[in-house]
């Protein structure tokens, strides 16, 4: 009888002759790689546009590019501060300054305010009313990059330094004396960056760590727990410098963001891939003696339902390339591509690993035939002590789900839907801000503009107008409205006398939603007072970073409707290939999206009421909808392929599901353990935005690991009896 081709290929990856082989072939190409590519973490990060051209905050950003060139390019917004009131000799060193970069442009400068050309008096005429703090532009070409902006801001902090004799950017706010922050766009952008890089190394050191402790502790053998680190850090060594060659081509953006948390995935879900077969080798090396044989035989029995698993999380993955919303899009390739890679290096070099170390990668609790366990404990001088039957607890807990199935559907489904009924409660926000530590540098810049003038003049509204040759001047009804704080004077287009910009500070934080719902309220309004101006069809533009943020809920809400189905339409069909049972494949999407609300609302209650944030970042659903259904869906995979083998070896139905749920309750109850650790590493970090979805993605993941996995679908599976297998007619026998 011939070899299973499953078989064959753990014979090769693993077998006496081609083990070293694999295992150097891996340690050759991560050298290489890294010789002759780049490491994605030092390709220069995208700073582009996240928005497609065809909304208006876009467009209206080109307009001004091309009609008012003093206003083109990204705002830097340097806030002075002094809580004793600005002198003028503050003033006088601040118009050096701009002296300064008026003479020496920085790289990529466009404007400057002509504040060393004005008298100091008329400067002190741009102070807050209480004299404590002033507010000066610079603006930046939109094509310069976030390491070119960095190093912009450096140069200005040696100016500032040289003329001022003392550097205000690296004092406490609370203490007495000057004080300037670098806020606006250019502030944001750069101490988003900076964050996301700090990020990397950390969460890599905390990864590991996690990831070390938990196997310690769950299987107490120091070489286990190191094996999956060092198959998933090759796999990564070679993911990055490819991933790096990628990006410098220019075929990807790289994201700062995403390559923080495609670590985190690739370490929690590559070990995960790992443990499956490490375990399903030690069980088969307590029936087989000789090492090579129960190699082959293991990969054989978990090598198909890694590969599904993994094609799973890396379709599911790649649906994100459907986006419009660029942060969105340039997730895709790094982690559907991190894991393919991962998910290779588990089925290739973990079995030459497996087949160097044998049963001594499990000491000090080697596994052993029974007859070699007697002669081991012969030739000690011990007694043999007959061994434990396996999975003792989890196959008490699948002969529970087998005989009283619908009490666990019932108490099962109350406990997920309850907790699915509370995200209907979630406020979400698009304040990238508020996401920061309170002592980054624009933050406390946009701080002292709140406390100390309108708040929106951190991030005005810019409205263009068409005029269309009339005698236009609406400056007088922008500014009755409600939600206006202040309206610059109207001016008029460089090349085309028709387009005029009004500039508009709201009366509150222009990144709040607040702030949108004014943005969306005033564009109904400017109709309305075009109208009244006979432009009935009167042509306009919202541009500004609170129009740019209504744009973006707008896009995101689109690509949720788009990514959402089209990755749940995907992976069933991946199920229902695999499965080839139309009804089970449907219980497991459906169990598998209640887990995803249920893990929005459960972490919703932690976020809000546990860390009291006031609101969930945007991008959380879509973000936490991928992970869990693709990694939600891995669990569930490897216990339905138990079943169903448990099946065609003749086993009855509830038998089937029993012993699946025994034999992959233990090592998918630690897999999930690690996983979700591995996601809470990101609620270390000082980023809301990563808090918040390591939170919500690991209660999914946990969910997944003990409610839905081991208890909701195989409980489905026996109330549904042999229809679970339809159409397959022979496990329906």
């Amino acid at each position: 009888m011939s070899k299973h081709p499953l078989e064959k290929w753990g014979s090769v990856m693993g077998g006496k002759k081609t083990r070293w082989v694999v295992a150097a072939l891996w340690i050759v190409f991560a050298v290489v790689f890294a010789l002759i590519f780049p490491q994605i973490n030092s390709v220069e990060n995208f700073a582009g546009d996240e928005i497609p051209e065809t909304y208006t905050s876009i467009q209206a950003g080109d307009i001004i590019e091309e009609e008012f060139s003093s206003d083109s390019g990204i705002p830097l917004l340097i806030t002075w501060y002094n809580e004793s009131g600005l002198t003028e000799q503050d003033l006088t060193n601040i118009q050096g300054l701009y002296k300064e970069l008026e003479e020496n442009p920085l790289d990529g400068q466009e404007t400057i305010p002509p504040f060393h050309e004005m008298p100091v008096q008329a400067l002190m005429g741009a102070l807050s009313e209480n004299g404590v703090a002033l507010v000066t532009p610079v603006f930046f070409s939109t094509e310069k990059t976030t390491d070119a902006l960095k190093e912009n801001l450096t140069v200005i902090k040696e100016l500032t330094e040289a003329q001022f004799d003392e550097n205000p950017y690296d004092t406490n706010l609370e203490d007495e004396g000057l004080h300037a922050r670098f806020s606006g766009p250019v502030g944001i952008s750069i101490d988003a960056t900076n964050l996301f890089k700090s990020a990397d190394v950390q969460l890599m050191i905390a990864t590991v760590i996690i990831i070390l402790v938990i196997l310690l502790i769950i299987y107490r053998s120091p070489i286990l727990a190191i094996i999956p680190l060092i198959v998933v850090g090759i796999a990564y060594l070679v993911v990055s410098p490819l991933l790096g060659a990628i990006a410098e081509n220019g075929w990807i953006d790289k994201d700062a963001q995403a390559v923080s948390i495609m670590i985190v995935l690739l370490f929690g879900a590559g070990t995960d891939y790992c443990l499956f077969m490490i375990t399903r080798y030690r069980d088969t090396l307590l029936m087989e003696e000789n090492k090579f044989k129960a190699l082959a035989i293991a990969v054989r029995e978990s090598t198909g339902a890694i590969i599904m698993s993994s094609l799973t999380v890396v379709i599911g993955l790649a649906t994100l390339a459907l986006a419009d919303y660029g942060a969105f899009q340039r997730f895709a390739v790094p982690f559907s591509f991190g894991v393919l890679i991962t998910g290779f290096a588990v089925v290739t070099l973990l079995p030459a690993v497996l087949g160097i170390l044998g049963r001594a990668a499990f000491w000090p609790f080697v596994p052993r035939t029974v007859e070699a366990e007697k002669a081991y404990a012969e030739k000690k001088n011990k007694p043999y002590k007959q061994r434990k039957p396996n999975h003792r607890y989890m196959r008490v807990i699948g002969e529970f789900v087998t005989s009283k199935p619908w009490l666990v559907i019932v108490v099962a489904g109350a406990f997920l839907i309850g907790l699915a009924f509370n995200a209907t409660t979630i406020k979400y926000n698009y304040d990238l801000i508020s996401s920061f530590p309170e002592d980054m540098s624009s933050r406390e810049g946009f701080k002292i503009i709140e406390e100390n003038f309108t708040p929106g003049e951190l991030a005005p509204v810019q409205l263009l107008v068409d005029s269309e040759g009339t005698e236009l001047d609406i400056t007088e009804q922008l500014a009755a409205l409600p939600y206006v704080g202040i309206v610059k004077e109207m001016r008029t287009g460089e090349k085309n006398s028709n387009i005029q910009l009004y500039e508009i500070d709201l009366d509150k934080n222009p990144y709040s939603n607040e702030a949108m719902d004014d943005v969306k309220q005033m564009k109904d309004d400017i109709k309305s007072i075009l109208a009244e101006n006979g432009l009935e069809d009167g042509q306009f533009w919202v541009g500004g970073e609170t129009s740019a943020q209504l744009d973006t809920k707008v896009v995101q809400t689109g690509d949720e409707s788009i990514i959402q189905p089209v990755m749940i339409i995907i992976i069933f069909i991946v199920l229902l290939v695999y499965l080839r049972a139309i009804i089970t494949s449907i219980q497991i999407m459906a169990t598998v999206l209640v887990s995803f609300f249920s893990a929005l609302g459960a972490g919703w209650l932690i976020i809000h009421y546990g860390l009291g944030h006031e609101a969930m970042a945007s991008a959380i659903p879509l973000y936490s909808f991928v992970f869990i259904i693709a990694l939600g869906n891995d669990y569930n995979i490897f216990m339905i392929s138990d079943v169903w083998k448990n099946r065609k070896r003749g086993l009855s139905h509830k038998e089937a599901i029993s012993n699946g749920i025994a034999s992959t309750g233990a090592v998918i109850t630690s897999a999930g353990l690690i996983l979700a650790g591995t996601f809470l590493v990101l609620a270390s970090l000082p980023i809301q935005l990563l808090v918040q979805f390591g939170i919500v993605t690991a209660v999914g993941v946990l969910l997944d690991t003990f409610v839905v996995r081991p208890l909701l679908v195989p409980a489905l599976i026996t109330v549904f009896g042999k229809w679970s297998y339809w159409p397959n007619k022979k496990l329906q026998k």
